[in-house]
């Protein structure tokens, strides 16, 4: 069931754990003990492969609470994390992806982690201040130094990653992809395939929408960031909730949860090597985890699409 990580040796499970929900900072009813037991659910249930970030909390949080809980099962895990944003505020989020912060930020989180090597470290973001191949510059350096054992790059237009791949290898591509979101089929994508650069794709539940499990009046509690986005609102909302009732149906005739049969979808769309799946609770990463392991019948997949065709093409969704 584990797939190569582009062209290392590195072997990652399909399904990961995306660790941004742990950080609490637009999650609600975040804690430490409920983080914890997720990331421990997420390792018994077969994941291997765990996403953070240097700004995952204003102070690493994430990355903090992965050693505490994960620290004892280093050597069994492939453990990503970013580079190029951090906060000087606890709401105040900063760009810079210059070499020397990416130096900084890296020996942080490898302090944080409580490891000698990062699996993956990525350029969490293009830096509008900073040329993209002076990002890729620094992240040689460390890649060179044995830092971090690859090399990945999220966020970035095509344009942007052909011009870091002049200057260091990728390994990973991390881009928004579900599906609702589709934009990379026409670009990254087949670039990425071509190159065997693996694609680590992130909201592929769409912030839990794809899940199926919010109703149609439900209402987002003040702090709650998904408010913020066109999929959950107006004429969008009522359409996805369509969508959900059309793939409610494929669930049930399948003895499959929604979230199961949507994570399997998505990792097995050609060029997708991981879904990163977020979530706070083990329940949450259970389920997501519970999304590898088979395949879609021919008959399901075929009613996927035609589920899709009558969504038509949603509204264009911010990334970051």
């Amino acid at each position: 069931m584990l797939r190569p990580l582009g062209k290392t040796s590195l072997l990652v499970s399909p399904v990961a754990m995306g660790c941004w929900p742990i950080a609490g900072m637009t999650s609600l009813d975040v804690n430490d003990a409920d983080s914890l037991a997720t990331l421990t659910a997420a390792v018994d249930a077969g994941i291997n492969f765990f996403d953070t970030a240097y700004c995952y909390g204003a102070f690493g949080e994430s990355e903090k609470l992965i050693a505490r809980a994960l620290g004892h099962r280093r050597d069994e895990l492939v453990i990503a994390t970013k580079g190029g944003l951090h906060w000087t505020t606890p709401t105040t989020r900063v760009y810079d992806a210059s070499p020397e912060r990416l130096q900084l930020e890296c020996e942080e989180s490898l302090q944080r982690l409580n490891t000698d090597r990062i699996d993956l470290l990525y350029l969490h973001a293009p830096d509008p201040q900073v040329p993209v191949g002076e990002s890729a510059a620094g992240l040689k350096k460390l890649l060179d130094a044995g830092k971090t054992r690859c090399v990945g790059v999220s966020n970035l237009t095509l344009a942007q990653m052909q011009e870091f791949e002049q200057v260091c290898p990728i390994t990973a591509c991390q881009p928004p992809y579900n599906m609702l979101m589709r934009d990379i089929e026409a670009d990254i994508l087949p670039w990425c395939l071509e190159r065997q650069i693996s694609l680590a794709i992130y909201w592929p539940l769409m912030k839990g929408l794809l899940a199926g499990k919010l109703p149609r009046d439900f209402v987002f509690q003040p702090g709650d960031g998904r408010a913020k986005y066109p999929m959950f609102q107006g004429e969008e909302w009522k359409r996805n909730q369509d969508f959900l009732d059309r793939l409610r149906e494929i669930a049930t005739r399948s003895g499959r949860t929604i979230t199961e049969i949507v994570i399997n979808w998505t990792i097995h769309q050609p060029g997708i090597t991981v879904a990163l799946c977020g979530a706070k609770r083990p329940d949450q990463i259970r389920e997501s985890a519970a999304g590898m392991g088979w395949e879609l019948s021919p008959t399901d997949r075929a009613a996927i699409d035609d589920a899709l065709r009558l969504r038509g093409q949603p509204l264009t969704q911010p990334a970051v």
